[in-house]
C-alpha cells in the first residue's frame, strides 16, 4: 500500500484513583470510544493507544491494588471488545494494557489487531525502569516476546512502549525484522524527558529508515502527582519530519497520512543497513564490555 492514515489517541485519566481498576478502565473505555469512531470516520487504517491506556500510571506507588488491573490478553474483555471495533472499522488498532499470564506473573504490553478483527500478536514491554516514581518492576516482569513485526492490513507494524525507547537496539531489531510503522505508547512527564520526546524518536526514525508514532497522556494523576503528562502525541516520517503533532494539555487524536513509498527512498540514500557493520559490534552485547 502506498499510503497508509495512522491515527493515535491521547487522554487524561477518567474518574480518580480510589476507584477499583474495573471502574477506571469502564470509564477509560467510555472516554475512549468516541475518539476511536472518529479515528473510523477520519478513515484511519493504522490506530494506538497510550500505555496501558485504560489505567492511571499507577507505578508511582507500589500498590497491589493495582494488580487487579491486569486482563488477559487475547482473551480479555477489553482486547475483545477492541477486536469488534477493528472489524467495525476495518482498522487496525494496538492495545497496550496490563497483561496477566497467570497470577502473579504480568507484563505491560500491547496487542496488535488486523482489520478484521483477528488477533495478530503482542509485544512485552522489554526494558522495565525502577526510579523514583517509576517503580515498575513492581508491577510489570521484562518482557519475553522478542521483536515481533506483525503483518497488518496495511502496514508491517512494530511497537516499542515508553522507557523501550532510550534503548537503540529495540528500533534496529524491529526495523530488521520488517518493520515499516513502529508505535510507542507511552506515560511520561515533564522535566528531562520532554526535551528527549521530539529528539530519539525522530533520531530513531531516520536511524532505521521507518514511520514512528510515539502517543502519551495528558494531564496529573493524584495522589502520586509525579508531574504533567505533557501530551505532544506525533507521527514522524523516515526524514526526522514531524508530520502530525497533538497538544501538551487536551485529549485528542492525531491523524497523519504516511507515504510508505518515502521508506524505500530514505532507506536507499543512505543505505544505513548497507553500511553497518554488525561483526564489530559483538562486544556490545557482552555486559562485562564497560
Amino acid at each position: 500500500m502506498t499510503h497508509v492514515k495512522a491515527g493515535l489517541i491521547q487522554l487524561g485519566l477518567k474518574g480518580n484513583t480510589d476507584m477499583s481498576p474495573k471502574e477506571i478502565s469502564d470509564l477509560m473505555i467510555e472516554a475512549h470510544i468516541p475518539y476511536i469512531e472518529e479515528a473510523g470516520r477520519q478513515g484511519v487504517q493504522v490506530l494506538s493507544f497510550q500505555e496501558v491506556f485504560n489505567q492511571p500510571y499507577f507505578c508511582p506507588s507500589q500498590d497491589a491494588k493495582w494488580y487487579a488491573a491486569a486482563e488477559k490478553v487475547p482473551d480479555g474483555p477489553t482486547v475483545n471488545l477492541m477486536k469488534e471495533y477493528a472489524r467495525k472499522y476495518n482498522m487496525v488498532i494496538v492495545v497496550p494494557i496490563y497483561e496477566e499470564e497467570k497470577t502473579g506473573i504480568y507484563y505491560n504490553t500491547a496487542a496488535v489487531i488486523d482489520a478484521d478483527g483477528t488477533y495478530l500478536g503482542k509485544y512485552r514491554k522489554t526494558h522495565i525502569p525502577q526510579v523514583a516514581g517509576f517503580w515498575e518492576k513492581f508491577f510489570f516482569r521484562p518482557g519475553n516476546s522478542g521483536w515481533p513485526v506483525f503483518e497488518t492490513a496495511y502496514c508491517k507494524l512494530g511497537v516499542y512502549i515508553c522507557y523501550d525507547r532510550h534503548f537503540p537496539e529495540g528500533w534496529r531489531a524491529l526495523a530488521l525484522n520488517g518493520a515499516e510503522y513502529i508505535v510507542n505508547p507511552s506515560a511520561t512527564v515533564k522535566g528531562v524527558s520532554q526535551y528527549l520526546w521530539e529528539l530519539e524518536q525522530p533520531a530513531s526514525a531516520v536511524a532505521n529508515g521507518v514511520y514512528i508514532g510515539a502517543t502519551n497522556r495528558v494531564g496529573t494523576e493524584a495522589p502520586w502527582n509525579i508531574g504533567e503528562f505533557y501530551g505532544s502525541s506525533y507521527i514522524v516520517n523516515p526524514r526526522g519530519e514531524l508530520i502530525a503533532q497533538a497538544s501538551e494539555d487536551q485529549d485528542e487524536l492525531v491523524v497523519a497520512d504516511m507515504d510508505m513509498g518515502m521508506i524505500r527512498e530514505i532507506r536507499n540514500n543512505w543505505q544505513f543497513f548497507r553500511d553497518r557493520r554488525p561483526e564489530t559490534y559483538r562486544p556490545l552485547a557482552d555486559d562485562s564490555v564497560s
